[in-house]
């Protein structure tokens, strides 16, 4: 099961996500030793403007064309010297109101932001530049955190599933589920024994997200209130349910931009917002085809669970307990940025993240460069 840290130290660890969202840059405080022992601190989100998301959608429309990873086009350098920065202004603020200092901090995980998936090609790409943020911070930075993963055949993704079991070991419920709805949407089954299945199950919220900034000029569907006011288009839902990603069995993952909202093009802003969070909702629901047991809670995280209207969805069609993150003790807002603590802390000891069960790499996996800025 669980393997050992070092004489059981434990550090201070920030996590710093931005994944595959548009929204801004959470910041996550967690105090553990990279296995059992947590304590969760505070957490902050800066959210970006509509200027930078603009960029990040150059960013990813640049990378489609990537054969290497670390090739930088103009519209990624430039989104990557500038996504660095805000999480150094990020972390100073984070800093700044908890009144810590950088020498407060062991080391910080630092996602950076994808703009291109695709393990079948034995790629993926985070923008960040983990030593510029070392620099800036003060703070050993631990980055690149999928790429060892996919070099080793893994599909790089999800990540945070060792970190869902650690938090879910004080809740009785098994076999449970964490979903986390960012955007994409990915669950991690845990089973009685602490056996973990993990993958992506289709969109998240880019789809819909992307749907309402093109329709409204908003960056989301607030609360879900155009997909409670609409109609779900059935001929629609079917034809999204048809791509071929639903019939590869797990561990799978996702980009970003996987999937197309084209089915929806002629249906109203409100039809097409309630058939794209039906789509969500169903390719969760299609997840318990690749389950051993049937889960006897749902725990949904990310911001997807603030859409009232595709809770609901989701409620109706996975026929068990559906609880925001809140519900049972966790932070819906803050879970993605603990769990790149916690991972750069296994990183440091060189523990695994990965897993044959989440992400199809061959043995369990560490991963991660370290960018020092203190002495060792």
């Amino acid at each position: 099961m669980h393997q050992a840290s070092p004489m059981g130290k434990t550090m201070r660890a920030l996590g710093l996500m931005s994944g595959t969202s548009m929204d801004g840059v959470d910041v996550a405080l967690l105090t553990t030793d990279g296995d059992g022992r947590l304590e969760r601190g505070p957490s902050l989100t800066v959210a970006y403007d509509a200027p930078f998301r603009a960029a990040l959608v150059q960013a990813i429309e640049a990378a489609r064309g990537l054969a290497d990873r670390h090739a930088r086009p103009a519209p990624l350098a430039a989104a990557e010297l500038e996504l660095t920065r805000r999480h150094a202004a990020a972390v100073a603020a984070f800093l700044a109101r908890h009144r810590l200092r950088a020498a407060d901090i062991d080391v910080a995980g630092f996602h950076g932001h994808t703009v291109l998936h695709a393990p079948e090609r034995g790629l993926t790409v985070q923008l960040g530049d983990g030593p510029a943020l070392a620099r800036a911070t003060g703070i050993d930075v631990v980055f690149d955190l999928r790429a060892a993963d996919v070099a080793a055949g893994g599909q790089g993704a999800p990540l945070a599933p060792v970190y869902h079991r650690a938090l879910a070991t004080r809740l009785p419920q098994r076999p449970l589920v964490v979903l986390n709805i960012g955007g994409v949407a990915n669950v991690t089954w845990i089973g009685a024994d602490g056996t973990l299945i993990a993958f992506d199950t289709g969109p998240g919220n880019a789809l819909l997200d992307d749907f309402m900034a093109r329709r409204t000029g908003r960056a989301l569907d607030e609360g879900g209130a155009a997909a409670a006011a609409g109609q779900v288009d059935e001929a629609a839902l079917t034809t999204l349910l048809s791509d071929p990603y639903f019939a590869r069995l797990p561990p799978k993952s996702l980009d970003r931009e996987a999937f197309s909202a084209a089915a929806v093009a002629h249906l109203s802003t409100e039809d097409g917002a309630a058939t794209l969070a039906a789509f969500t909702a169903a390719a969760v629901a299609r997840a318990r085809e690749h389950f051993p047991a049937e889960p006897q809670l749902w725990v949904v995280s990310g911001g997807g669970r603030r859409n009232k209207a595709l809770m609901a969805m989701i409620a109706a069609r996975v026929e068990a307990a559906v609880a925001p993150a809140e519900a049972v003790g966790m932070d819906g807002d803050a879970l993605e940025a603990e769990a790149w603590a916690y991972l750069a802390v296994r990183s440091v000891y060189g523990l695994p993240i990965t897993f044959p069960g989440t992400t199809g790499v061959p043995r369990p996996t560490t991963a991660g460069v370290l960018a020092a800025v203190r002495p060792a």
